[in-house]
């Protein structure tokens, strides 16, 4: 499975020892700088899967930095600036930045952030890459991966076998986490048909993938019962 490597640039010390420390606890490889230089130097160096800019980085600031990485990548760029400013937001966006934070921010908003422009670079198709391939199409959810491309799914490093139908079901809850599905949606989206005995079909695959992913099928962490109307999923969260 392909780790995912972060690159953090910020020039307060803090931000960046905390932001490391809640990264690496979700399984992500994370380099941090304090400055444009740095930043722009590692990533020469090394291959990203997302980047994190401050706007005021000392030297070559932000925009910059995002501007010379797009140059030479589609990865997700997230930019964090201390100005509630539309004209930052707007310039960092129009430059190539994907997101864009105000801070003071919550770590957990970050992390959310993070996983979701990662969710949909890789599983949405994303951007290509600079060489006109296509990025690799890994997903991380807590204790969950799941490899789009050689149709893998991994619970807590090994490997979980589905079957065909339950990767598809599995495929398309995580291409939208937190949506509600209802039965007859999942149905006519995985089998590709309307079926009168549509519910009970979906709600015996459902059972089945629960107890082949969830710690505790009974109290699922992924694949949420909406009461009344279907199914969501969670990311683990």
């Amino acid at each position: 499975m392909k780790d995912i490597r972060i690159l953090f640039a910020d020039d307060e010390v803090e931000i960046r020892e905390l932001l490391e420390k809640y990264l690496s606890r979700e399984g992500y490889h994370v380099d941090t700088v304090s400055d444009g230089e740095g930043a722009v130097e590692l990533f020469k160096k090394r291959e990203y899967n997302l980047v994190i800019l401050d706007i005021m980085l000392p030297g070559t600031d932000g925009i910059e930095v995002c501007k010379l990485i797009r140059d030479r990548a589609n990865i997700p760029i997230i930019m964090l600036t201390a100005k509630d400013s539309e004209v930052d937001r707007v310039l960092g966006l129009r430059i190539g930045a994907d997101d864009y934070i105000t801070k003071p921010f919550s770590m957990e908003e970050l992390i959310a952030r993070v996983k979701s422009q990662l969710r949909r670079f890789y599983v949405l198709g994303g951007k290509d890459s600079k060489d006109g391939s296509q990025a690799n199409q890994l997903l991380e959810f807590s204790s969950l991966a799941i490899d789009l491309d050689n149709y893998q799914v991994y619970k807590d490093g090994e490997e979980v076998r589905l079957t065909s139908t339950e990767f598809k079901i599995l495929k398309l809850f995580i291409a939208d986490p937190g949506k509600v599905y209802t039965k007859k949606q999942i149905f006519n989206k995985v089998w590709g048909d309307d079926y009168l005995e549509a519910d009970n079909n979906v709600m015996v695959h459902i059972r089945r993938l629960r107890k082949k992913i969830e710690d505790d099928p009974q109290n699922p962490n992924f694949i949420k019962t909406v009461w009344g109307i279907g199914y969501r999923f969670s990311g683990g969260e």
